[in-house]
């Protein structure tokens, strides 16, 4: 492999990144499987709701955890931010799964009154993790 392809694909690996869960449906209803999309096992889990109009949360990245966000019910957006790219990302299906690298920087917007947003870390909570410099 070359350094540039070396590179390229170092790359891409500090990029966040939306997945399409699998989704099994039938007569009893659906059943979404989030699976092996954050390294390690899941150690912090928690939600967001009642998110009043026009207010961000978040405006911090992270030095070493992953996050997966999902949005269960309603809508949210995300914008993220590293030293490489910056991009939104509507959440807007339970379906889909939007996971963050260390490095993005991210905040959360646009929340419908609906919205339930959750988080799901590989991590523990640590103060010293977070970073709140927009890179």
């Amino acid at each position: 492999m070359n350094r540039q392809s070396e590179k390229r694909r170092c790359i891409f690996k500090k990029m966040a990144l939306l997945h399409t869960l699998p989704v099994h449906s039938g007569q009893a209803g659906n059943l979404t499987v989030f699976e092996k999309l954050l390294p390690g096992d899941v150690k912090r889990a928690f939600y967001i709701e009642n998110v009043p109009p026009d207010a961000q949360r978040a405006n911090h990245g992270h030095r070493a955890a992953h996050l997966a966000l999902l949005c269960l019910k309603g809508q949210c957006q995300v914008y993220v931010k590293n030293k490489l790219t910056e991009t939104t990302f509507q959440l807007a299906h339970p379906a889909e799964c939007l996971v963050l690298e260390p490095g993005d920087w991210h905040t959360l917007e646009d929340f419908s009154s609906d919205a339930l947003l959750m988080v799901l870390s590989n991590r523990y909570y640590d103060p010293n993790d977070y970073f709140v410099e927009k890179p």
